[in-house]
């Protein structure tokens, strides 16, 4: 761990450099993965929901729900196409080749429209063949019509649900996909899923009939877990199986080595619990394979602590003499080249506008803590940074956490790639992402063994289901209390009418018609999440999540019942920095400064300033702005952050869990925006809304050192995440002096208790060649929210959003 492993005097690659540079991995065959990888059309894959619907056919009506739901798992793992690429060292995809993208018609069933626009879009389109539109035709739509998830939910949803959802004052992330937003702990290295099914026959045998009326559905989702135990462990039985019969065709020696180690991985792992360092790898694949492929959660599977899960076998192995640094860095490229293979499944309309991207969200925490709360840096942690600067993917989402007891050069050689400009790693705040847990009743070993998955939101792993249950627009509620409950974009009366704004006589008359509206919107969304929940827990199970997820097994629980030993649900707010922008303006340019009335206000405001240059320059330019560590701003910041907090924060599910905020976005900073008109902060009508807890864009004008401080005023240890982006120039982070001064502005804000810092480092003149050049950036990656995704893959109003963020640089 001591050893020498960075030169800070590196010489920062331009963006240009970047974009053309595709050979990129630790060895030849790393190469050529990746290139296989990059290089393959996403295309739409059947199999899975044709498997499922001959199993819904034949079973639906004769078992329980939850035996019906592993039994699907048990006949696609059972049947699936398997795909064994010529160099992998890791098997398993999927679908039948890379960049398949399943489809879960048991959530959302496409129309055939739906299946075209996904062929032919500009922007990340899955192919789709004239095979894969008549087999939607004949056989998955006249089943799953009317019945996946997506029709039960507009169903059950009341006219003012379905107004506020179609206005965009909120969203739902379980419209098109399944529960589940969580990450792996330490059990699947240290069992099998042969110990799982010991345990869960254990649990079954003491099931009390005579005094638990609930025994009877515990035993069906137990016997749902086993059915899943079995359907992982004949995966890694086909693997295991096929491998030995290419190492039998096998002329080269070299290659039939491998292929016969990979063999005997799979004979060890998925069943019985890995004893390698390889197998410890492909044991967490199989599982991810078993949770993605079971029910579409939102947000891919992350495989924990993976630098402190990994380094015991690292060390018995290198001790052992079978793996040197190569080998383990080249499995962990395997890993990163299978997570990139493996595109977010298809979406459609709004869910597409909240997520307008195919990364699927699996976040690897590297660094951090121990159980024992001392350093969590190790060997592998640096190997895992060396990976993630070598393949240089948008997918998985790199992060590392930074405790107080984190050595400095890991932080600097972590701020020396985040240099590099492509936004990762991300930033997370070790001793905060604790002090949120324990806050919110964990105890200090679960907390400690946390992290986060998806963009930025904190879990603790393997214990814990935290479900993300969709965007609010925090802002437009502000909108309807300027027009007293009517939406000027979508001309109709949505919210109540709590005034009009001739009559709004003090600034405390606009703050509680805002909040008026804003708690009226909360809970038109929490009526709606209370009865998603139950329908997910009556008709979508997730044996396979629940076996990886303690307690549900002791407890016969379901993860989507609350069986996890914690359960948490979260509304992620958007747009706080614009809506205290437009709070201060109207605070300070009507009623301190009384520069116009409030209604000269709102009249510019609905002519999108047009004709109003006076007050545009008032609101704009002379106003103060949150970012900038100004109290009279940040105030009002704070105000408006604890109304949103404190209204959801210990609310109860229908399921036994509680409700928590987090501040993000995704994409959905934009959609907001979309469906807005120009605010009183001066945002025009349209421009996408602030991302996370970030500043309006050319809001922050005392630079990044009075970003940091301002946004750490909002309490953010009361929250299950917030995002924090900042812009540098590659000038501004050149040579030692750069480093130094990420790390102390890293450092800082930290021992603030800030969540999460993340970096963009380009230019805008860069960002603005490769909107206009875009095949000379093909492979430009750049921070979005939570994640990075390619320049080009992004909408061109997104695209905007990042070059007109505020670059920084240090004084």
């Amino acid at each position: 761990m001591g050893e020498k492993v960075i030169d800070l005097s590196f010489n920062i690659t331009t963006p240009k450099e970047l974009a053309r540079d595709k050979d990129r991995g630790c060895t030849p065959r790393l190469k050529r993965l990746r290139k296989i990888s990059h290089e393959t059309q996403p295309h739409l894959d059947l199999e899975r929901a044709l498997i499922e619907t001959e199993v819904y056919k034949q079973y639906e009506g004769k078992v329980s729900t939850p035996v019906l739901r592993a039994l699907v798992l048990k006949e696609y793992f059972s049947k699936k196409t398997l795909y064994f690429g010529e160099d992998e060292l890791l098997v398993g995809e999927k679908g039948p080749t890379p960049q398949s993208s399943p489809t879960f018609p048991e959530i959302i069933c496409h129309s055939l429209e739906d299946m075209r626009i996904m062929n032919d879009r500009e922007l990340v389109n899955f192919t789709v063949t004239e095979e894969q539109i008549r087999q939607q035709e004949e056989i998955v739509i006249p089943y799953w019509k009317g019945r996946a998830t997506r029709d039960r939910i507009m169903e059950a949803m009341n006219d003012e649900w379905r107004t506020y959802y179609g206005a965009g004052m909120f969203t739902e992330f379980m419209e098109q996909r399944g529960p589940g937003h969580t990450a792996g702990g330490k059990n699947f290295y240290i069992y099998g899923y042969g110990d799982y099914k010991k345990k869960i026959a254990k649990t079954m045998e003491e099931l009390d009939f005579f005094n638990d009326p609930e025994a009877y559905d515990k035993l069906q989702e137990l016997k749902a877990m086993d059915i899943c135990c079995d359907a992982v462990i004949t995966l890694g039985k086909r693997y295991h199986e096929l491998a030995l019969e290419k190492a039998a065709a096998c002329t080269d020696p070299v290659r039939k080595k491998e292929l016969l180690q990979i063999a005997e991985n799979c004979a060890v792992v998925p069943e019985h619990k890995p004893e390698t360092y390889w197998q410890a790898l492909q044991m967490y694949w199989f599982t991810h394979l078993g949770v993605t492929l079971e029910l579409n959660p939102w947000d891919a599977f992350t495989p924990g602590r993976l630098d402190q899960h990994l380094n015991p076998f690292y060390e018995k192995d290198t001790a052992a003499g079978r793996l040197d640094d190569t080998l383990a860095l080249e499995l962990l490229e395997c890993l990163w080249v299978k997570l990139f293979n493996s595109p977010a499944p298809v979406k459609v309309g709004v869910t597409l506008k909240e997520s307008g991207t195919y990364v699927d969200f699996s976040n690897i925490n590297t660094g951090g803590v121990k159980e024992d709360g001392e350093d969590g840096v190790n060997r592998v942690s640096y190997l895992i940074l060396n990976c993630m600067e070598d393949m240089r993917q948008n997918q998985p989402n790199s992060n590392v956490q930074i405790s107080k007891k984190t050595p400095d050069e890991f932080l600097k050689r972590a701020c020396e790639i985040a240099r590099q400009g492509w936004g990762q790693p991300a930033f997370y705040n070790t001793d905060e992402m604790i002090e949120e847990l324990v806050n919110k009743g964990k105890s200090l070993i679960d907390a400690r063994n946390s992290g986060c998955s998806g963009c930025t939101e904190t879990g603790a792993w393997g214990t814990e289901d935290y479900i993300l249950t969709g965007y609010v627009n925090i802002p437009k509620c502000l909108e309807l209390a300027l027009h007293n409950g009517y939406d000027p974009m979508s001309k109709q009366q949505i919210g109540p009418k709590t005034g009009a704004v001739e009559d709004m006589k003090s600034y405390e008359d606009v703050w509680q018609a805002f909040k008026a509206q804003l708690e009226h919107c909360i809970d038109v969304k929490m009526r709606g999440n209370q009865i998603i929940e139950r329908i997910f827990a009556e008709m979508m199970p997730a044996p396979f999540l629940s076996i990886c997820t303690d307690d549900c097994i002791s407890k016969g629980k379901d993860y989507n019942t609350g069986g996890a030993r914690y359960s948490t649900r979260y509304m992620q707010g958007v747009g706080i920095s614009d809506v205290t922008d437009a709070l201060v303006s109207i605070k300070y340019n009507v009623f301190d400064k009384k520069r116009f009335s409030l209604t000269e206000l709102v009249k510019a405001m609905g002519d999108n300033f047009e004709g109003h240059p006076e007050i545009y320059n008032y609101v704009c330019n002379k106003t103060p702005k949150y970012g900038n560590d100004d109290e009279y701003a940040d105030e009002v910041m704070i105000e408006a952050f604890n109304e949103y907090k404190d209204y959801i924060s210990g609310r109860p599910t229908v399921n036994g869990g509680t409700y928590y905020v987090d501040m993000l976005p995704t994409t959905c900073h934009v959609y907001f925006g979309d469906v807005m008109i120009a605010d009183a902060g001066g945002r025009r009508a349209h421009m996408p809304l602030a991302d996370g807890i970030s500043p309006t864009k050319g809001g922050d004008t005392n630079g990044p050192t009075s970003v940091v401080t301002s946004c750490a005023k909002m309490d953010q240890r009361h929250t299950g995440g917030c995002l924090l982006n900042q812009k540098f120039t590659p000038a501004a982070l050149a040579g030692q002096k750069g480093i130094d001064n990420l790390a102390a502005l890293i450092r800082s804000y930290f021992e603030m208790w800030g969540h999460h810092l993340q970096f963009n480092v380009i230019s805008r003149e860069t960002l603005i060649d490769a909107q206009k050049n875009p095949e000379e950036y093909k492979d430009l990656i750049v921070r979005v929210a939570g994640y990075s995704d390619y320049f080009n893959n992004l909408d061109p109003k997104l695209q905007n959003e990042i070059i007109e963020r505020t670059e920084q640089e240090f004084a």
